[in-house]
């Protein structure tokens, strides 16, 4: 009976801490649009959104609104099923990313002590890929479904891109992990919390450039958004949607763009680990909200890169695109590969 009471007290724990990671999510995504735009005015010298509410901060809900209130339209001639099975596959797939991210440590609640990561898996980063994987199916499937030339055109793009981008990030992580020696993300941020331990920014610099890299192009982020570049295929691969269904590929992106840059807070700046501080000498509820405000910190500096680059770097031609992730990207990946596998070899001699 108690084996049974504690089953069900870890099920609501853990649905509890599904429900506030897929809510946040979405709300951080959501004000990523103001964020963006409010950005991209100030490098244009331009006030942006300003007129829904104080400082325009009613501007993503206004927006939201207006897509949930626009026409639902499916093409006449397009695969019905698959049209409405992409965008709906593009949204799970960036959320199912955060289920192993180790958002802080643990807090105690009610007696009991809680851990702020849905899933401690030992495979955290197959997990991740694995997902992310899935998310090139949405975009494919949405394309192919429309039975538009531009939409499938932007798929096809997408699809080469995601393939060849995903192999020069596998290979910028294997250096790190022969480093730490673990797939588990919760373990990667506890190495490089231990005493005398540096954040893996500091072992792995071309590894992190690399990653950061390809991660531009897996969010399809400018200087890699080739699946919608609008002055050559409309609106990509999305261009026959409309309403919450394109609203849910936009959205996709965002969270896309947000997982990414807390993996890269994760695996090279500590995740929740604060430099120079010792969690010891707080409560343990303290020190978790210190970690999540940390970790924040870090990714919100991570997005504030992403959209900067967007409004500053001109998109790459699709045979630059493809020469600089076969033909750069994954040469440099292998090298870094090799050279750390021969450090920790006379390291360890």
């Amino acid at each position: 009976m108690t084996l049974f009471a504690i089953d069900w007290l870890l099920f609501i724990e853990k649905l509890s801490l599904i429900i506030i990671i897929i809510f946040a999510s979405l709300g951080i995504a959501l004000y990523m649009t103001y964020g963006e735009r409010k950005i991209a005015a100030a490098l244009q010298d331009r006030p942006g959104p300003n007129r829904a509410g104080p400082f325009g901060l009613f501007q993503p809900f206004a927006d939201g609104l207006k897509l949930i209130m626009k026409e639902e339209i499916i093409p006449n001639h397009s695969n019905k099923a698959l049209f409405i099975l992409g965008p709906a596959l593009a949204m799970t797939a960036a959320l199912m990313t955060c289920a192993v991210v180790p958002w802080g440590d643990k807090v105690v609640l009610f007696g009991r002590t809680i851990a702020l990561q849905i899933a401690d898996i030992n495979v955290g980063i197959l997990y991740v890929f694995g997902v992310v994987s899935l998310g090139v199916y949405g975009i494919m499937i949405g394309g192919w479904a429309s039975n538009n030339k531009f939409s499938l055109l932007a798929a096809l793009r997408g699809a080469s891109q995601a393939i060849s981008y995903e192999l020069a990030m596998g290979l910028s992580l294997i250096a790190l992990l022969m480093l730490t020696g673990t797939l588990q993300l919760g373990e990667i941020v506890k190495q490089q919390q231990a005493p005398g331990h540096l954040w893996n920014i500091a072992y792995q610099p071309l590894g992190f450039l690399i990653f950061l890299v390809t991660a531009f192009a897996e969010c399809n982020r400018t200087p890699f958004d080739l699946p919608e570049a609008e002055n050559e295929l409309n609106m990509g691969f999305h261009q026959e949607y409309s309403s919450m269904k394109l609203g849910f590929y936009l959205f996709s992106e965002y969270i896309n763009m947000f997982i990414s840059s807390v993996i890269m807070a994760t695996l090279f700046f500590g995740g929740y680990d604060v430099p120079f501080l010792d969690e010891s000498t707080l409560t343990p509820n303290i020190a978790a909200i210190v970690g999540i405000v940390a970790l924040l910190i870090k990714v919100v500096c991570f997005i504030f890169f992403f959209m900067w680059v967007r409004w500053t770097i001109p998109r790459f031609r699709y045979d630059q695109l493809m020469n600089l992730g076969w033909k750069k990207l994954i040469p440099l990946a292998l090298a870094n590969m090799l050279i750390t596998g021969a450090v920790i070899l006379w390291l360890h001699k």
